[in-house]
């Protein structure tokens, strides 16, 4: 059993002992955390709930409403939705905050807590620190009878979604019908099973094979939407001679592409896409992480505009683009941020504008991949010890490199000239994370193993 605090919310293994994993005594208790912390910080009754299709998440739906309702809120239970679906419905129902059920790629013993404010977005470090204070000093009072909140079902928010998205500029329907795309998807048993074959009518794709959309939280392979679990609906494609593929994970907020070949477009290259055609239309600045990948910055300012870059996580990216006025943003992980709809993650806007883009481009899938540049990502561990002080280790190896461009916002980020290095410790694990970016994967893989060697030498 495992259970994960976090400061954006509580994520854990279903079953076992209060405390241990991601019990129903857990669920109400952070649940009720949450919504005593709103109370405090907005005059609204109101909070917004939705989930993924994963086994657990009646259950947990059901003990969260009713919690909710406990402390006098009323609740708009979007039922099956999608992450970024409920982003947007919190403001739109002018809600204290949302609480969306879902552990993202994570398997189906997983279920989580994630946790938005009145905007709509991820909650920061010290809100979420605070919400935790107050689940360890169970410092919450329920409503007495007469004050108790009412549950109201809303089953047409992915449709509201889906008619917003129609309604952006940028995305234009006739240019996608225009082409005729027969499209493969594969959608994880969840509940972009509903979302992706009804925003693909609506944007006029011709044909559209369905690979596991059935909403059931039987997932059918690792949901995270990696080459290596992707065999299935790359055979798929090639089978039946479609112009892509598209994959979204559980919750509907990480978007990867398959070409016309089967081969992968890369998950890092879904943001890149999509915001070289945002950026032909409107100029304006862009923001990735720092173990995105590098061809957003030179997308990007070939566009003779700027580009920076964000500590890991949606929060810090979305704080970074708001710091600098981004027009796209997001992270390399297929997640992209438009904040012309909303200011969160959205395969679902990605997939409008994605569309878009080839369409306009009169490419094909492998001949508009190649138009960008080539780089590769070698991802890495090294496993720590307890007396390992990592601190001083990031900073011995920041002054190692000083002669080189460091950032320091999460970790040590070490560039040369095309090729970067991101070391960084892990929240969950007793691990350091090395990343590398160079030209090509055996120039990444070496950078990466000179690092390791650098460290080990260091530790030494």
């Amino acid at each position: 059993m495992t259970l994960i605090k976090s400061i954006s919310g509580i994520r854990g293994t279903i079953g076992g002992q209060p405390g241990e994993g991601l019990s129903p005594v857990d669920v109400v208790k952070f649940t009720a955390a949450f919504g005593t912390w709103l109370q405090a910080k907005s005059s609204s009754k109101v909070i917004v709930v939705g989930r993924d299709a994963r086994i657990s998440g009646e259950m947990v739906n059901r003990l969260v409403i009713g919690t909710l309702q406990g402390l006098g809120f009323d609740v708009y239970d979007l039922g099956l939705s999608t992450t970024p679906t409920v982003e947007m419905l919190v403001p739109e129902y002018k809600a204290a905050g949302g609480i969306i059920l879902t552990a993202s790629h994570n398997p189906k013993q997983w279920n989580a807590l994630k946790l938005l404010n009145a905007k709509g977005e991820f909650i920061n470090a010290q809100d979420g620190a605070e919400v935790l204070a107050l689940a360890e000093t169970e410092a919450f009072s329920f409503a007495e009878v007469d004050a108790l909140g009412q549950c109201h079902a809303n089953t047409d928010a992915i449709d509201f979604h889906i008619t917003k998205i129609l309604e952006l500029p940028l995305v234009d329907v006739e240019a996608i019908r225009s082409k005729g795309y027969v499209v493969a998807i594969d959608c994880v048993n969840s509940t972009g099973g509903i979302a992706v074959p009804k925003l693909l009518k609506e944007l006029g794709v011709k044909q559209v094979h369905q690979l596991y959309c059935e909403p059931n939280g039987h997932f059918p392979h690792n949901p995270e939407p990696l080459p290596e679990h992707l065999t299935e609906i790359s055979a798929l494609v090639k089978q039946m001679g479609a112009d892509l593929g598209i994959v979204v994970d559980p919750d509907v907020d990480r978007l990867a592409l398959i070409n016309e070949d089967g081969s992968m477009f890369g998950e890092e290259y879904t943001l890149v896409a999509v915001a070289d055609y945002v950026l032909t239309h409107i100029p304006g600045n862009t923001v990735s992480n720092l173990s995105s990948t590098r061809a957003l910055q030179d997308v990007t300012e070939g566009h003779g505009m700027r580009y920076e870059a964000s500590a890991v996580g949606e929060v810090n990216v979305v704080e970074k683009m708001r710091e600098i006025n981004a027009i796209i943003g997001g992270e390399g992980n297929g997640g992209i941020i438009y904040p012309k709809l909303h200011a969160g993650r959205d395969a679902l806007v990605g997939i409008a504008l994605f569309l878009t883009h080839l369409a306009h481009s009169g490419k094909k899938m492998t001949e508009l991949r190649a138009s960008y540049p080539a780089y590769f990502i070698s991802k890495n561990k090294i496993e720590l010890t307890p007396d390992i002080d990592v601190d001083a280790l990031l900073e011995a190896v920041k002054q190692r490199f000083s002669q080189q461009k460091t950032n320091t916002s999460d970790g040590v980020r070490i560039d040369f000239d095309k090729e970067w290095v991101h070391l960084r410790k892990s929240n969950t694990e007793p691990i350091i994370r090395i990343y590398a970016e160079s030209g090509t994967s055996d120039k990444a893989s070496a950078l990466a193993s000179q690092m390791i060697t650098e460290i080990k030498a260091l530790l030494k």
